[in-house]
């Protein structure tokens, strides 16, 4: 009967247990067939490590199996071994990736190669690993060591797997029995492996993953780093995202334009949406390397005109602020799909209202994969300069919602009122200056450039509880050492005092507050109820201008 496709492809995936000697692993190695992945970790197995582990082989113990995955794939690996340049791998050829038995098989590697690595400022010379050759292989105690003992006839097992029958007939003539039967034992030790032939690469870093780090799964990133690798085209994803993120005075970066902390999740999901129209990882892994690639540059320079957008239009000065930076990914596909050309003042209108309405709604909480297809669709109404629809999740803007919002960083509504205030480039109430924002010390909510208006200290001494006070609506953004030094835990009218005489422009400076009028919002009479009603009108108003904008003007 004949098998269902599916079966033929689980048949076609199954293990194929193989032995291999020494030679052919070193031989692996050094002609480029055998090739550790980038994701693999360092190198850290010391020589006494080492030592055991070739003490084990020639007393014939069992040391694991190694599990290889066979592939054409061209993947990031690593390029030298200590002092050692690994090769290429043979063009066309396909190639052996160590998934298990990294540590084990460099080691070995090590060993006959007499590598000498400078670990920490520490220097471990492989070469001086040696047999004692007065002591008997069957003995139970260790006859490998790191290097010679004093007043002991060794031999380093660098010279017994490279040395020639005249050097050891010369130097070892009454251990040349022995010495034969240790290099037997070397070079015939049948290492037991496993290989994976042609496995998909995300199931065989789920291989890796299950058997290296103890179910620790590897990043959607470190796949693509892996998969995408392009020693030819001069493609490594890593160098190239971070590159992205800070070039190092070689050119544009995210560091300059203040949205560095962009993770690399999003800058793959932005590929994604611009190339097949879905983000979810299945969408990303399947992607081929050569269509990731030829599309990089220009996503990277969409990236680039979405945060332009974004800073300038939206105002946002830095992506700390962003309430999700999944919202970059339907912003760049936008500009992509516009050959990064400037929006109309219609599109502009409508991708702010987008922006405003997700991070109000709180609408990437949960299942960013399947909310961003159907955004993507309204962005391609707005591509045509068609209103999308928000039927059905409209934001509802009240008062009571709002006055005693928990004010929190890791909220993406806080985050969008933050982006409020901050759209108003806020000034400092001492002398008018541009209150400056970077990442830095925007991270958390009990930083110092976060002015809860009302002083917390003064507020606790009123009677009023932390529910009250810690709102988003008491919340400016000043400078630190105002905060620190100026304002502490005074009440608004005693320290606005102070401004006032510094300050001449001090109702221009409050109205880049959203803090209109001192008197009405009560805070020559310390009136925090009256200050939280009359910001609160203000916030909502704004917000609604946002959520409801004129098309036609």
């Amino acid at each position: 009967m004949a098998q269902p496709e599916e079966n033929k492809s689980i048949i076609a995936m199954q293990p194929q247990p193989q032995s291999k000697k020494y030679e052919v692993l070193f031989t692996g190695i050094d002609s480029g067939q055998i090739k550790i992945p980038k994701f693999q970790r360092d190198f850290v197995w010391g020589n006494d490590q080492t030592a055991k582990l070739i003490d084990s082989i020639i007393k014939g113990y069992p040391i694991g199996t190694f599990i290889l995955w066979k592939t054409r794939e061209e993947l990031r690996s690593v390029r030298n071994v200590g002092n050692i340049q690994l090769p290429e791998a043979p063009k066309g050829d396909a190639v052996h990736y160590i998934l298990d038995g990294q540590q084990r098989i460099t080691s070995l590697y090590a060993v006959r190669k007499g590598i000498r690595i400078d670990r920490d400022g520490e220097v471990i010379d492989y070469k001086q690993i040696s047999i004692n050759l007065e002591q008997e292989p069957s003995d139970s105690d260790q006859i490998v060591y790191v290097e010679p003992q004093e007043d002991v006839d060794s031999i380093s097992v660098h010279k017994l797997l490279t040395g020639k029958v005249t050097e050891f007939a010369r130097d070892y003539a009454p251990y040349l029995e022995k010495i034969d039967a240790y290099r037997s034992r070397l070079q015939g030790y049948d290492f037991s492996t496993v290989v994976i032939e042609d496995y998909p690469i995300d199931i065989a870093c789920d291989v890796f993953t299950r058997i290296n780090t103890g179910g620790t799964e590897l990043t959607l990133f470190e796949i693509m780093i892996a998969k995408t690798f392009d020693n030819a085209r001069g493609f490594d994803l890593a160098e190239k995202y971070q590159s992205l993120l800070d070039s190092s005075g070689n050119g544009k970066d995210l560091e300059d334009a203040n949205f560095d902390t962009i993770p690399s999740v999003t800058v793959m999901q932005c590929v994604a949406a611009c190339l097949v129209g879905q983000i979810r990882r299945k969408d990303i892994l399947k992607i081929g390397k050569d269509d990731f690639i030829n599309i990089w540059d220009q996503v990277v320079d969409s990236i680039f005109t979405a945060v332009d957008f974004i800073r300038t239009y939206l105002r946002i000065p830095v992506s700390q602020l962003m309430p999700y930076n999944s919202l970059l990914i339907p912003i760049t596909y936008f500009f992509f799909h516009r050959k990064n050309k400037h929006a109309t003042d219609k599109q502009s209108k409508l991708i702010a209202q987008y922006f405003w309405w997700v991070s109000l709604s709180n609408r990437f909480s949960s299942a960013v994969e399947t909310k961003m297809t159907q955004d993507l669709e309204r962005i391609n109404q707005i591509l045509e300069e068609k209103q999308p629809s928000y039927r059905g999740e409209e934001v509802n803007l009240a008062m009571e919602n709002l006055k005693y919002k928990w004010f929190s960083t890791g909220d993406a509504f806080c985050k969008a009122i933050l982006c409020l205030y901050a759209y108003h480039m806020p000034h400092s109430f001492k002398d008018d200056a541009l209150v400056q924002m970077d990442n830095s010390w925007l991270k958390i909510s009990i930083s110092k450039n976060y002015h809860h208006f009302f002083p917390k200290a003064f507020l606790r001494n009123e009677g009023f509880p932390n529910w009250q006070i810690n709102t988003i609506l008491n919340i400016t953004i000043v400078d630190d050492h105002i905060n620190k030094r100026e304002i502490r835990a005074n009440p608004p009218a005693k320290y606005m005092k102070t401004f006032k005489k510094s300050n001449k422009k001090l109702t221009e400076t409050m109205k880049s507050h959203l803090i209109d009028d001192l008197d009405i919002f009560g805070v020559w009479d310390n009136d925090y109820d009256k200050f939280l009603e009359a910001r609160g009108k203000h916030v909502i108003d704004e917000l609604s201008q946002r959520l409801n904008p004129d098309l036609d003007e």
